[in-house]
């Protein structure tokens, strides 16, 4: 649901949902779905209305690589989930278990609205001024300038969002994942 706004004006209707698994907090902020596990993950049913190429943008988006599996981040995998008491299969991206992060935290019982509400992601707590940063370092080819203040050198450095690489910053692990979810 992080990212419904990369769907909506393809939603033909909308409806609640349960799946069973578990769920796990990115260092990032952000859960993800593995359905591996018994506890109850409230979600939501989309039925969409698009092009198949809208499909593949968020297979890709999701780090979903067919040919190479286990290089996958996420695999897209029909699921029965429980919707407003019946069984219904639907298409989810389940996070490969072998691509979450040691010092990810699994939510215990499912209940990931709570979490965030309790802690928001890491992402919606940057000032303007960082996450403009973090966007401009992320999306350039390495080659540009790019000018920083000492202050929000400190401000990034603390919070492990870039790396000194001498002549130039470059962004950190936590770095390029916050990039993904600020774009």
């Amino acid at each position: 649901m992080v990212h419904f706004d990369r769907v909506a004006n393809y939603v033909k209707s909308c409806r609640p949902a349960v799946a069973r698994g578990s769920v796990y907090r990115l260092p990032v902020g952000y859960p993800v779905f593995s359905d591996e596990g018994n506890d109850g993950v409230s979600g939501q049913l989309l039925e969409l209305e698009a092009p198949a190429i809208l499909f593949t943008l968020l297979d890709e988006f999701h780090g979903v690589m067919p040919t190479f599996p286990a290089k996958s981040l996420f695999f897209r995998k029909e699921i029965a989930v429980d919707c407003e008491g019946a069984l219904e299969s639907a298409a989810v991206y389940v996070v490969n278990p072998s691509k979450v992060p040691a010092n990810a935290k699994r939510i215990d019982g499912g209940n990931w609205l709570a979490e965030m509400e309790r802690e928001p992601a890491f992402v919606t707590q940057l000032t303007d001024r960082q996450a403009e940063y973090v966007r401009r370092l992320g999306s350039s080819t390495g080659r540009e300038i790019i000018p920083i203040n000492l202050d929000l050198y400190r401000e990034l450095m603390k919070l492990d969002l870039i790396v000194d690489k001498g002549r130039r910053l470059a962004l950190s692990k936590l770095g390029r994942e916050v990039y993904r979810y600020l774009t």
